[in-house]
C-alpha cells in the first residue's frame, strides 16, 4: 500500500459525456487536453471548481491508466452544489479541475487480500481500485461490499456482477436495506454486520472504505474490535473528517 503524495494541480477539462444512469446519479466523462501530464493514484479524488463557488469533491471512478476521467455525481434537492456541477458540465463549456486529492489510495500492488466497502456513490472509488488491480493481474482475493438504501440505488450492479464473472479472485456482495421505514443509519449498521460476517482473516487483510463519516467510523471500530490492525484500514474520511 502506498499513499498519494502528489500535490494537487489545476487543469482545464473538456466534457466528453454526461448521462443519467439511475434516478439521481450521473456518470460523467472528462478529457484533459494533456492527459500524460496528469498523474493520480487509484482511489484518489478531485475537485470541480466553479466560479464563485466552493470546490465540490468527487472520487475519480476510472483507473489511472484510462485516458478519460470518470465521475459518479449524485444529485438531490438537498445537494444544490452537485446539481450546479451537473448544470455546468452540461453547458458545453470547459470545467476547472484540481487533482489529485487524497492519501487513502493505491499506487502499488498490496501483498494481502483486499476488502473493499462502499456506501452509495462510494462505489466510484472502489471502481477505480478494482480496475487498477485488474490491470496489474493482482493475484490476491478481492471482496467488494456495496451498501445502498434501495435496489435502484445500486446504479452499476451489472458492472460489479461482470467483474465477479470475469475475475476468479473477485467476489461481490450487495447489501440492500430496501425498507422505507428505516433510517439510513440502520442501513449503515446492516452493512457493518454483513462485513463482520464475511469470515475474513482480520490479521491478514487490507480494508478500503468509502462512505459517510458515520458509516466509516462505525465500520472501522467494529473491524478493529474484531482483530483488524488499525494500520490496515484506509479511508479518506480519516483525513477530511478526523475525530477530535
Amino acid at each position: 500500500m502506498a499513499t498519494g503524495k502528489s500535490h494537487p494541480r489545476t487543469f482545464q477539462a473538456n466534457v466528453v459525456d454526461v448521462r443519467s444512469i439511475n434516478h439521481d446519479v450521473y456518470r460523467v466523462e472528462l478529457q484533459l487536453p494533456e492527459r500524460d501530464d496528469v498523474s493520480f493514484c487509484a482511489g484518489q479524488y478531485l475537485s470541480v471548481n466553479l466560479p464563485g463557488a466552493e470546490p465540490c469533491y468527487f472520487s475519480i471512478a476510472s483507473s489511472p491508466k484510462e485516458q478519460h476521467l470518470e465521475l459518479h455525481i449524485q444529485t438531490s434537492p438537498a445537494w444544490g452544489s452537485a446539481q450546479k456541477v451537473i448544470d455546468a458540465l452540461t453547458s458545453g463549456e470547459a470545467v476547472t479541475l484540481q487533482l489529485p486529492h487524497g492519501k487513502a489510495c493505491m499506487s502499488g500492488v498490496p501483498d494481502k487480500p483486499l476488502l473493499l466497502i462502499a456506501a452509495g456513490t462510494g462505489f466510484a472509488q472502489m471502481k477505480s481500485l478494482v480496475e487498477y488491480l485488474r490491470s496489474t493481474e493482482f493475484a490476491q482475493p478481492v471482496k467488494l461490499f456495496w451498501g445502498v438504501r434501495h435496489h435502484e440505488d445500486m446504479y452499476l450492479r451489472s458492472m460489479a456482477r461482470q467483474w465477479e464473472q470475469d475475475w476468479a479472485g473477485f467476489t461481490f456482495q450487495p447489501v440492500v436495506g430496501d425498507d422505507d421505514d428505516s433510517e439510513w443509519s440502520g442501513h449503515h449498521d446492516q452493512l457493518v454486520r454483513a462485513v463482520l460476517a464475511s469470515g475474513m482473516d482480520w490479521d491478514n487483510v487490507e480494508v478500503h472504505a468509502s462512505g459517510s463519516p458515520t458509516m466509516v467510523y462505525a465500520l472501522m471500530d467494529s473491524l478493529v474490535a474484531a482483530g483488524l490492525p488499525p494500520e490496515a484500514f484506509f479511508s479518506d474520511v480519516l483525513e477530511y473528517a478526523p475525530r477530535v
